[in-house]
């Protein structure tokens, strides 16, 4: 399993992001000035690249004490999909595509699990935003038993980029959610969808939930009010498969 590589300088770094590379993290030291600085941030707030201000000696560390300039960045160890090209590619092959979207799913133990899971049940593809996703970093494919190297992953601004675009290509949006009295298996699964599951902590947003063709609910018959996301993911993801199988 590949590592997350480690880059360090300003000008590496910068360098890094034009030329398309995706970085998991970005740790700089604190009081950094100069153009090569404010340069380095305008570009990672275009392209919302999460960042940690840290001590030295955590730079020097990661650097292993070369001359990093007070940045240091991790670069992700998967190269990411285009969205466009995936939803294209996979309509011409596929009359039922199957996407999955991943609302602000934060926890990379759980992000690992649901792609592992993903490539089990044939998922064409899984769709997460820049910023507020769990990273893909060693953990996560360690978590997924290598499917995060089998399974096409996108990287959107917003989550609601992707939504309108797979709207515009006839795939219906499937929100998993409590905030609903539709269960699960009443909703037909056999027809090109995407699935969305939603943050640990707040679930699917309300924004995306209101562009949402269904919104469904698992029944729960205990005294927990919701299951982890990666368990809820596995059994929607294996109800779609269980219907398309009759």
């Amino acid at each position: 399993m590949q590592e997350n590589t480690i880059i360090f300088g300003l000008r590496a770094i910068i360098e890094a992001i034009e030329s398309g590379s995706s970085l998991n993290k970005i740790y700089l030291q604190k009081g950094l000035r100069g153009d090569l600085y404010y340069q380095l941030e305008k570009l990672v707030k275009k392209n919302k690249i999460s960042t940690s201000i840290v001590p030295t000696e955590k730079l020097d560390r990661l650097s292993k004490h070369n001359n990093h300039q007070g940045a240091v960045a991790k670069i992700s160890p998967v190269d990411f999909s285009d969205l466009d090209t995936l939803i294209n590619d996979t309509l011409k092959n596929n009359s039922t595509p199957l996407f999955l979207l991943l609302d602000q799913v934060s926890d990379v133990r759980n992000f690992g699990a649901i792609i592992r899971t993903a490539e089990c049940t044939g998922v064409n593809g899984i769709i997460i935003a820049k910023g507020g996703s769990a990273p893909v970093n060693a953990e996560t494919i360690k978590t997924s038993a290598g499917a995060a190297f089998k399974v096409p992953i996108c990287k959107v601004d917003h989550i609601k980029d992707a939504v309108f675009h797979l709207k515009s290509a006839d795939i219906k949006l499937v929100a998993a959610t409590e905030k609903t009295d539709e269960i699960l298996y009443d909703v037909n699964l056999n027809q090109p969808i995407a699935i969305i599951m939603g943050s640990e902590h707040k679930g699917v947003s309300n924004a995306v939930l209101k562009l949402s063709d269904y919104k469904v609910k698992l029944p729960l018959l205990g005294d927990i009010e919701s299951l982890n996301v990666s368990v809820a993911c596995g059994a929607i993801l294996y109800e779609t498969i269980r219907q398309r199988s009759l």
